[in-house]
């Protein structure tokens, strides 16, 4: 097939284009800069709605791009940049290819488990209702803003990624340096429930959702097993040979990072990845300490 991803450059985006390459797919870029672009790719600005070049021929669409939840306090200015980015891309690039004469067979977009809020242990699958919360409702607009594609015919998965675990970036290369030193620990009171997944597990699942006509629909993208920040912390702290008795209490958390700190730290959200299952797709790294050791040590 040919395959145009936007958000190529990012964590996720670098680790998918070389596993669909070696399954025989092409591979196009959208970009947001024209300096950046070769010939295979296409320019795009979410803001100003423009898309530039010839879209007709391309067979899926894995749309990644979006600004980091990550980067910098919740202002009201950031938590628009976040939404804007998201909302107002995601339906220009559905509008788009919807349009097209001959429009892509699927669109694979990027959600987040962030879709069911702070759950505590209650066991969650795609079936469950939206949660509350500032990510919550971001993530339920986003997911709607495919609208235009799926009511065209486009096959379209709304991919609810996990905690993707990888050194390269997210939430386990910030975590690494404090670990390493002996200062890590149990977040809060450790009982909120990490649905977590390798970053070989996410990217190969993406891919999978491309190749599969049966998947479509929201598809969470976490490991089988999820398990509460301490289980978290005490196999990080085994992989790296490192003490973890320095906890963050959830104050302390609160006062680095504020809003933030609840919906990315101190939440709690069990998630099952039943369709996935359900389509056969079999995780490499199923369990905690296996991924992590693969991830950061490559064993």
């Amino acid at each position: 097939m040919n395959v145009l991803i936007s958000g190529s450059r990012g964590l996720i985006g670098s680790e998918i284009t070389p596993r669909l390459k070696k399954n025989g797919h092409q591979v196009s870029r959208m970009v947001r800069s024209a300096k950046d672009a070769t010939a295979s790719d296409f320019v795009w600005n979410p803001m100003t709605g423009e898309v530039t070049g010839d879209l007709t021929g391309i067979d899926a669409f894995i749309h990644l791009a979006g600004e980091s939840i990550a980067s910098g306090r919740w202002t009201d200015e950031k938590k628009k940049q976040i939404r804007e980015s998201r909302i107002k891309g995601t339906t220009l690039l559905s509008e788009t290819i919807a349009k097209l004469d001959s429009p892509p067979k699927v669109m694979v977009c990027a959600s987040a488990i962030g879709f069911y809020g702070d759950r505590g242990s209650e066991v969650l699958d795609e079936n469950s209702p939206v949660g509350n919360g500032f990510l919550a409702e971001l993530c339920k607009e986003w997911e709607e803003a495919t609208a235009p594609a799926r009511q065209s015919g486009i096959r379209v998965v709304n991919a609810r990624i996990g905690v993707s675990l990888s050194p390269k970036g997210g939430a386990l290369s910030k975590m690494l340096l404090p670990f390493q030193m002996g200062a890590g620990g149990n977040v809060g009171d450790g009982r909120q429930y990490m649905s977590w997944i390798s970053i070989d597990d996410v990217a190969q699942a993406i891919v999978f959702c491309v190749e599969n006509d049966s998947v479509s629909g929201p598809v969470n993208l976490t490991a089988p097993e999820p398990v509460p920040n301490s289980t978290f912390t005490k196999a990080l702290g085994a992989v790296l040979s490192r003490p973890t008795i320095m906890p963050m209490p959830a104050f302390m958390a609160r006062t680095l990072l504020g809003e933030m700190a609840d919906e990315l730290l101190l939440s709690s959200a069990q998630v099952m990845p039943k369709k996935l299952l359900a389509a056969g797709f079999v995780f490499e790294y199923p369990e905690i300490e296996g991924a992590l050791r693969h991830v950061i040590k490559g064993n």
